[in-house]
C-alpha cells in the first residue's frame, strides 16, 4: 500500500473514531475545503510573493487535502485516478510546443 493509501486510511480512521460521518455530507464537505482554501489564500495577503509563514502553510494545505480526500471518498472516487485523468485532458489542451513556458489559457495558445 502506497503512503497516499495509509494517509487516507488514517484520516477516514480519525474521522470515524469521533463518528463525525454524519456530519460530512458533500455540501458542507465541499464548503469547508472552500472556506480552508481561503484560509491558504489569506496568508499571502498583503504580502510579497514568497513572504509566508511555512507551519501555518503546511496546516492550511493539511486542511485543504483532507477536505478533498474526504470528498473523494465520500463519492468512492480514486484520488491517483482522478488526477491521472486530469493530467492526460490537461496534456491535449496544452501540448508541450505550444504551452511550454507561457501562462497563457488553453484557447489562446
Amino acid at each position: 500500500m502506497d503512503k497516499l493509501n495509509k494517509t487516507i486510511e488514517k484520516l477516514i480512521e480519525f474521522r470515524d473514531q469521533r463518528d463525525w460521518k454524519q456530519f460530512h455530507n458533500s455540501k458542507d464537505l465541499a464548503l469547508a475545503l472552500s472556506i480552508e482554501a481561503s484560509e491558504l489564500l489569506e496568508l499571502f495577503l498583503w504580502k510579497d510573493n514568497e513572504e509566508c509563514d511555512k507551519e501555518k502553510l503546511e496546516e492550511e494545505l493539511a486542511d485543504v487535502f483532507s477536505y478533498g480526500l474526504l470528498l473523494a471518498e465520500k463519492h468512492n472516487l480514486n484520488i491517483s485516478e482522478i488526477i491521472n485523468k486530469k493530467i492526460d485532458k490537461n496534456s491535449k489542451k496544452y501540448p508541450v510546443n505550444k504551452a511550454k513556458g507561457t501562462a497563457k489559457k488553453y484557447n489562446e495558445l
